[in-house]
C-alpha cells in the first residue's frame, strides 16, 4: 500500500513539473504577444498592448454600452414575446436606402444593416407595447405624411469625374484592363467628396439635387457591377459605376400601420429610444460601474 501510494506522489511531482515547465515555456511567447509591433515610425515603434489599450481607452465603454444594449434588448424581446419580421425589416432597409443613406454612412455589409435595423425594432415595439395608438390617428398620419411611404426609384453609385474627354477614355481603359473603380476615384476624381469615399455617394434619385441629373439618367440602363463610358457633366466628365438599384414602390397603410403606430406611441411617450430603461430589469452589471449610474 505505501509503495502504492509513493508511485501516486511520484506521478503527481511529474505532472506538476510538467506543468511548471510549459508555464514556463508559454509565459515568454503570451509576452511577445504583448509586444507585437504593430507599426514602426523612424526608430519608434507601436506595440500591439499600447494600441489595444488606447482603443479601450478611447471606445472600450461606448462599445460594451453598445453590445450591452443588443443583448438587453434580446433578453426583453424573448421575456415580452415580442418578434419582428423578416419582411419588416427588409421595408425598413429600402426605406432607409431610398431616403436617408449617404456615402460612408452604411454598415459594412448587408447583414449589419439588417441586424442594426432589427435591434432598433425590436427596441420600439419593447418601448411602446403598453401604448394605445387610435385606428383614426394612425390613418391620419399615414394620410398626411404619404410622401415618407411612397419610396422613388433609387441608386446606389460610385463616379469618377474628370475634366476632359481624354483622361475619361484614359480611366475606361484602366477599368477594363483590371484597375479597381475605388482606387481610380481616389486617384483622379476631380469631385473631392465622392473621391475621399472611392468614388461612393450612396443612394441617389432623380430629386437628388446634389447630384448631376446625367449621372442618374445614366445609371438607368447599367446593372449592378456595371460603369458607363464617359458622361458629359457640367463641370467635365463622369464615370458611373451602380452598385445596386431599389424599384419605386408604394407602400399601402396596411403594410406601414404598425411602423406607424411605434412612431406616433413614441412621440407620445417622449422618452429616449434608448435599451437603457431596461439595464435594471435585465439585472445589468458591468466593468464601469453600477447600472443605473450609466
Amino acid at each position: 500500500m505505501e509503495k502504492k501510494q509513493l508511485w501516486y506522489i511520484i506521478a503527481g511531482l511529474a505532472i506538476l513539473n510538467a506543468i511548471t515547465l510549459v508555464m514556463l515555456i508559454a509565459k515568454p511567447a503570451i509576452l511577445e504577444g504583448n509586444k507585437e509591433i504593430v507599426a514602426e515610425i523612424s526608430k519608434d515603434s507601436i506595440t500591439r498592448q499600447e494600441w489595444l489599450t488606447e482603443l479601450e481607452e478611447r471606445y472600450g465603454q461606448e462599445t460594451l454600452r453598445d453590445l450591452i444594449d443588443q443583448k438587453v434588448v434580446k433578453q426583453m424581446a424573448d421575456e415580452y414575446n415580442i418578434k419582428v419580421s423578416d419582411q419588416a425589416v427588409e421595408r425598413e432597409l429600402t426605406i432607409y436606402k431610398a431616403m436617408y443613406s449617404a456615402a460612408g454612412n452604411e454598415p459594412k455589409t448587408e447583414d449589419k444593416w439588417k441586424q442594426q435595423i432589427k435591434y432598433s425594432l425590436l427596441l420600439e415595439e419593447i418601448l411602446t407595447k403598453d401604448v394605445k395608438v387610435s385606428e383614426e390617428d394612425m390613418k391620419s398620419f399615414y394620410e398626411q405624411n404619404n410622401s415618407l411611404f411612397d419610396i422613388p426609384a433609387s441608386y446606389h453609385l460610385s463616379q469618377i469625374v474628370v475634366e476632359t474627354k481624354k483622361e475619361a477614355d484614359s480611366a475606361v481603359k484602366e477599368l477594363k484592363d483590371g484597375s479597381s473603380f475605388a482606387a481610380l476615384a481616389m486617384e483622379r476624381s476631380i469631385d473631392e467628396f465622392s473621391a475621399n469615399e472611392g468614388g461612393d455617394i450612396g443612394f441617389v434619385t432623380e430629386e437628388d439635387e446634389l447630384v448631376f441629373p446625367e449621372v442618374v439618367d445614366a445609371a438607368k440602363s447599367l446593372k449592378p457591377e456595371e460603369w458607363t463610358g464617359p458622361v458629359k457633366v457640367e463641370n467635365g466628365y463622369a464615370i458611373v459605376y451602380l452598385h445596386e438599384k431599389l424599384e419605386g414602390k408604394k407602400y399601402a397603410y396596411s403594410e406601414v400601420k404598425n411602423q406607424i403606430r411605434r412612431q406616433i406611441a413614441l412621440e407620445q411617450m417622449d422618452i429616449p429610444v434608448s435599451a437603457r430603461a431596461f439595464w435594471n430589469d435585465a439585472e445589468v452589471s458591468w466593468f464601469y460601474g453600477d447600472s443605473g449610474k450609466k
